[in-house]
């Protein structure tokens, strides 16, 4: 499933992209450039980034429920 970006988001991606050329590069860049790379990172890298995302997640729940029965035991009085 390929990563998408509302109208807003790749806007600003787009702002953020060549703002960041012009800073790191003292590159300028135009819109159609910015726009490509984002669509390339978000395909090539994008994938990645989400599944480590969901990996994370995945451990992170595994982990609380494995101690579910000692967080939320109550002693029989």
């Amino acid at each position: 499933m390929p990563i998408t970006l509302s109208k807003e988001q790749l806007t600003e991606a787009i702002l953020a992209t060549q703002q960041y050329m012009e800073d790191e590069f003292d590159l300028e860049i135009g819109e159609l450039k910015a726009r490509f790379l984002i669509e390339f990172l978000l395909k090539e890298i994008g994938p990645h980034a989400y599944n480590q995302g969901v990996d994370d997640a995945d451990a992170y729940f595994r982990a609380k429920l494995e101690d579910l029965k000692g967080s939320c035991f109550e002693p029989r009085s």
